[in-house]
């Protein structure tokens, strides 16, 4: 063992016992049941997976984070036929890459304390995206690793290749690694749609069409226009099904855009239904509470006049703990473009919505779950604050108020942008909605993304699509969870296109929109 080696050596045998005398500095989320790690999926190309574990970027890597290991990343799956195939082991321990070893402990969790990806995460990111760079002498596509096997320290190196390259300073805006990974996305959105026109759920069979038709790629206009069509079969003015806020948000919206950019008339009665479902399920009186609820959950009954007044829950009118803010800024979304399509939508019953949120709206901007105000300096879950953003951008009124709204939800996601991929629900969801928000102030947009390049370096899969990273909650973590991350990924890579409403394209004038019925 030469000199250097033998200093290197001694350094890492220093920091891993320093790992291990520091392991309380390590903050990993993780519950007492095993999970997120013992999740599994139910199929898809993640089922082989035996577990819910990070995907480390196109390397073919999964590992868990070990809260009495704050510098290693312990390796517990080897994709077939990826760069690491052969050279990585399950149960090897990754304690540095691109030939610097880990120090700063691992910084992952939920909470205002605990977002974001400081320690091996971050800097397996930085090393993996700057192998990949332009530099063919210092780069060339080799990720160098640092492992521990049974007790002993190995170097491989694994071919990346440098297909990708590194994302330009300003991405996805004039970044041809974004511009690759986007028309990639795109295809592999296209290959999984399903015969019905459907992606799976409301939140795919949102983002997923928008990011098609974002990309004003003429071959793509039939499959969304499958996708509208199937929303307009299965949408009507009066239905029961349960959990139904959640689908008939996601056909206002991508219904509207795609009236805005096709013009055609037939959509007009559809659009016309949807709006009078959505009427139907806004909460504005008592006669809507739900008699179960009055039976079972009496302490979350509206305390007076106001309390849910103009939301949207998970059904209609009040049922379980009523309105949140996640669907009722999606209502109002709904509404503003709804009403730029030139559906004749009740101004006071828009007015309701954007009360509510306004209610739930803190002095810094940030929106809590339902219509209350969280602490004055509170941040956590931005998909809310995303969509009360959206919908106050949109808003098809002239009052200067919305504008000044959703420029100060953008700003407080371009001021706190850890919490992105890890939010409440469905955090893909909540992704999407935060980035169109944040695109209002392009220096919000800018931090938000460069504080979160990490995931979309790590996401990344080698079959095309993107790869949903273990959070909070495991809602949408399944077969079709490659396609989550993928559709999101996709409409927040056309946001610098801005050939959508909710990206900033010119409306064009239809029918001048009432304000009253």
């Amino acid at each position: 063992m030469s000199i250097v080696e033998r200093k290197r050596m001694g350094v890492w045998i220093a920091l891993l016992l320093l790992s291990v005398t520091n392991s309380l500095s390590a903050q990993v989320h993780h519950h007492k049941d095993g999970r997120p790690w013992n999740d599994r999926a139910d199929g898809g190309p993640d089922a082989v997976v035996p577990g819910w574990f990070y995907n480390l970027g196109i390397t073919g890597l999964r590992v868990e984070l070990l809260a009495d290991q704050p510098t290693v990343l312990a390796v517990r799956y080897v994709f077939e036929a990826s760069p690491a195939h052969g050279k990585v082991e399950v149960g090897d321990w990754i304690v540095g890459a691109g030939g610097r070893l880990f120090v700063t402990p691992h910084r992952n969790g939920y909470g205002m304390d605990k977002f974001g990806a400081a320690g091996p995460v971050l800097d397996f990111a930085v090393a993996l995206e700057a192998c990949q760079g332009k530099n063919k002498k210092t780069n060339r596509g080799k990720l160098r690793l640092d492992l521990v096997r049974d007790e002993k320290k190995l170097d491989v190196i694994l071919d990346v290749g440098t297909k990708y390259g590194q994302y330009a300073k300003g991405f996805p805006k004039s970044c041809a690694k974004s511009d690759l990974i986007y028309s990639e996305l795109l295809e592999y959105l296209a290959r999984h749609q399903q015969e019905d026109g459907s992606w799976g759920s409301p939140p795919h069979d949102t983002f997923a069409p928008l990011a098609l038709l974002a990309s004003g790629d003429a071959r793509y206009l039939p499959l969304v226009e499958k996708n509208v069509r199937m929303h307009a079969r299965t949408t009507k003015a009066k239905d029961s099904s349960w959990l139904i806020n959640w689908r008939y948000m996601a056909a206002a919206i991508v219904m509207s855009e795609y009236y805005l950019a096709t013009g055609e008339d037939w959509l007009l009665p559809e659009l016309q239904e949807v709006y009078d479902f959505l009427i139907s399920s806004q909460f504005i009186d008592a006669s809507q509470v739900a008699p179960k609820t009055k039976e079972d959950r009496p302490e979350d009954l509206p305390k007076d006049a106001l309390d849910s007044h103009g939301g949207w829950g998970h059904n209609p009118g009040f049922e379980g703990y009523g309105p949140i803010s996640m669907l009722t800024g999606q209502g109002a979304l709904a509404f503003s473009l709804l009403s730029h399509c030139g559906i004749a939508v009740d101004r006071e019953r828009h007015d309701f919505a954007y009360h509510f949120l306004d209610r739930g709206t803190g002095p810094n901007g940030y929106v809590w779950y339902e219509d209350q105000v969280a602490g004055a300096r509170d941040w956590a879950d931005m998909g809310r604050t995303g969509a009360a953003g959206v919908a106050n951008f949109l808003s098809p009124y002239a009052d200067e108020k919305y504008a000044k709204r959703a420029r100060d939800h953008a700003k407080l996601i371009g001021e706190h942008p850890e919490s992105f991929p890890d939010t409440h629900g469905s955090p893909v969801m909540g992704m999407g909605y935060a980035a169109l928000a944040a695109a209002v102030e392009p220096a919000a947009f800018r931090r938000l993304m460069d504080l979160n390049r990490w995931w979309f370096i790590l996401a990344q899969c080698s079959d095309g699509s993107f790869y949903y990273q273990p959070n909070r909650d495991n809602a949408g973590y399944g077969r079709d969870s490659r396609i989550s991350a993928t559709a999101v990924t996709a409409l927040i890579y056309s946001i610098p296109k801005r050939n959508l409403a909710i990206t900033g394209k010119k409306i064009e004038k239809r029918t001048q929109a009432s304000e009253a019925r």
